[in-house]
């Protein structure tokens, strides 16, 4: 298994749709100045979060159950940002759709940019021939308010070739969040 560089990304991107929408390089400007970066880079891609939020929120007293979530755990929140209560955690999307290749693993990393501020993003590897929009987690490990930029960089995706095509993709297995669009909660 090999890691990718950005002439393959382009490629993928651009001819088989892989990344939708795809940025050819790094954006570091946008309309009002200055953005945390996205787009492609030398051995990744990094995505951008949708401005759709669920921000997690204990008024009712509910236990985290990934076998049983309660979806009013959440507040739903449409924003350009999105503030995390200290020591919480909120759910986004990303801007971009993915199909993966059926010999292809990605697996997600959080930018240094939000990392140096206590801000843990998650995300479990995509899997070949999965596809739809990637739910983000952000969680805020300080003890003070935590601020996410929507339609910015917020994670990088490296994308890991392997020499031989896997025997069952996600596809195959019906995986419960193939196709997903919008942020997608635990489902059991």
């Amino acid at each position: 298994m090999a890691i990718k560089s950005d002439r393959w990304i382009r490629r993928m991107a651009v001819e088989h749709g892989m990344i939708d929408p795809f940025e050819l390089g790094q954006v570091r400007e946008g309309e009002h100045g200055r953005v945390i970066s996205y787009g492609t880079s030398s051995y990744g891609y990094d995505v951008r979060c949708a401005d759709e939020f669920k921000i997690f929120t204990n008024i009712n007293s509910a236990i985290v159950d990934p076998k049983n979530f309660d979806s009013n755990s959440f507040v739903d929140l449409k924003s350009d940002v999105c503030i995390i209560p200290p020591n919480s955690f909120a759910l986004a999307r990303t801007v971009e759709y993915f199909r993966i290749p059926r010999n292809t693993l990605i697996v997600c990393v959080g930018k240094s940019t939000y990392a140096r501020c206590g801000i843990i993003v998650n995300v479990t590897p995509l899997e070949p021939e999965w596809e739809g929009h990637v739910t983000l987690e952000f969680s805020n490990t300080t003890p003070l308010p935590a601020k996410i930029y929507a339609n910015e960089g917020v994670a990088q995706i490296l994308f890991f070739e392997s020499d031989e095509v896997c025997e069952t993709s996600y596809k195959d297995r019906g995986g419960k969040y193939q196709g997903q669009r919008g942020v997608t909660l635990p489902k059991s």
